[in-house]
């Protein structure tokens, strides 16, 4: 088994790493959290003195990092060091421009890279179910499949340099455009007097079905394991929900792709989290439609 460098064991990182401890691997971790360096340390992995002394000794390293200037800072560290022939592999969500940029850091060393965000949440991530959207060379994705494997239910090629950014960012636009759509739904059958069950009944076998409402619900009760049966726990905050639409806008914007209900759903979520709602799941949306504090 391979030798795998893990920087960035947080809410994500850190179930990843473990289940790469699972299959297996030796996993070599970095974070500057102490919390989660101990639950890292818990889940049999071995921590590293630094990003770059992890780079040295790893035959891949996976970064899992909030946004793109810590990727690319983090690259600056690693690339000069990582082995010949070493893959990198980064699973942040970023800007698309700096997904490339890490390539090119990459590329300059001669190491094969991918950019690998992922789909699924902490849950998908604690569960081993997530979804990899991969940007790179072909090779490059042969060679990270069984790794990803390890942490996913479904490892998606998407193109070359970018491209697992883009899908991403695209991905999750629908999503959060989707779910206010469904929770102004809801919303509205309260007024008329419809209940959550009919509504769901009705719409999640007909026309109005979608992942928003059938697997994240945003009302207590038609599906049991959505974030509303726990008062909007995350789940997937409605701070990260707007960091992905952010970066939608961004990209439309240097595109030229119009994006009029992308950026409608950004101006919503930036008004849950202005409202100090950010920690909750983007699914509590719902509470701001209602006109709820």
């Amino acid at each position: 088994m391979a030798v795998i460098g893990f920087i960035g064991l947080g809410n994500m990182g850190g179930p990843m790493a473990a289940n790469l401890v699972k299959a297996g691997h030796q996993v070599v971790g970095y974070d500057l959290v102490p919390a989660a360096v101990e639950a890292a340390k818990a889940a049999g992995v071995t921590i590293g003195e630094s990003p770059a002394a992890i780079a040295a000794a790893a035959d891949v390293v996976i970064t899992m990092l909030p946004g793109g200037k810590h990727v690319l800072g983090v690259y600056g560290d690693i690339t000069p060091l990582a082995r010949p022939g070493a893959l990198l592999i980064d699973c942040s969500t970023i800007d698309v421009d700096s997904a490339r940029k890490a390539h090119a850091l990459a590329a300059d060393k001669g190491a094969a890279s991918l950019d690998a965000p992922v789909s699924g949440g902490v849950g998908g991530a604690a569960a081993g179910t997530l979804t990899f959207m991969a940007g790179g060379e072909a090779d490059a994705f042969e060679r990270a499949r069984p790794i990803l494997e390890a942490m996913g239910k479904k490892i998606v090629h998407c193109g070359g340099a970018g491209a697992g950014q883009a899908a991403k960012i695209c991905n999750n636009m629908i999503l959060g455009i989707s779910m206010i759509g469904v929770c102004e739904a809801f919303v509205l059958a309260e007024k008329l007097g419809l209940s959550h069950q009919a509504l769901f009944d009705v719409s999640s076998t007909s026309s109005g079905q979608c992942w928003s409402l059938t697997s994240y619900c945003p009302v207590p009760g038609p599906v049991p394991a959505s974030p509303a049966n726990r008062d909007y726990q995350p789940g997937f905050a409605a701070a990260l929900m707007l960091k992905d639409l952010k970066l939608a806008q961004e990209a439309a914007q240097g595109a030229g792709a119009p994006t009029p209900l992308g950026a409608a759903a950004a101006q919503l979520y930036a008004m849950m989290n202005a409202q100090g709602q950010g920690g909750a799941d983007f699914s509590g949306i719902i509470r701001m439609l209602r006109g709820e504090g």
